[in-house]
C-alpha cells in the first residue's frame, strides 16, 4: 500500500535534514583531521567537496529568502552589472533554475 503524499513529505524532510546533518558532521571531522595534520589526500578531497555542497546549500537558502522578500514587494539585493544581467547567485548554484525573478 503506497504511503500518503503527506507522509512522503515528512520522510523527505527528515531524510534531507539527516543527510545535511551527517554531511556537516563529516565535514567537521575532516577539517579536524586537517588541523591535526592527520588527514589523507582522500580526507582533503572529501572536505573540499563537502565545503562546496555546504556553500551551495547556503546559496540556495539565500536565494529562496531573497525571492520570498521580492514576491512580497520588498527590495532585495541582487548583483547586476547591467539591467539585463541576471543575478550571479542565481546562475551559479543558488537557484534551481536560471530564469530571472519575475517582477
Amino acid at each position: 500500500m503506497p504511503m500518503p503524499a503527506e507522509g512522503n513529505k515528512t520522510i523527505d524532510h527528515a531524510l534531507y535534514y539527516t543527510i545535511g546533518k551527517v554531511t556537516m558532521e563529516k565535514l567537521t571531522s575532516s577539517l579536524s583531521k586537517m588541523q591535526d595534520d592527520t588527514a589523507t589526500a582522500e580526507d582533503r578531497q572529501l572536505a573540499a567537496l563537502l565545503q562546496e555542497i555546504a556553500a551551495l546549500a547556503k546559496n540556495r537558502m539565500s536565494v529562496a529568502a531573497n525571492e520570498t522578500e521580492f514576491s512580497k514587494g520588498n527590495p532585495v539585493w541582487v548583483e547586476r552589472t547591467a539591467q539585463s544581467h541576471f543575478p550571479h547567485i542565481r546562475l551559479h548554484g543558488g537557484a534551481l533554475e536560471d530564469d530571472p525573478i519575475n517582477g
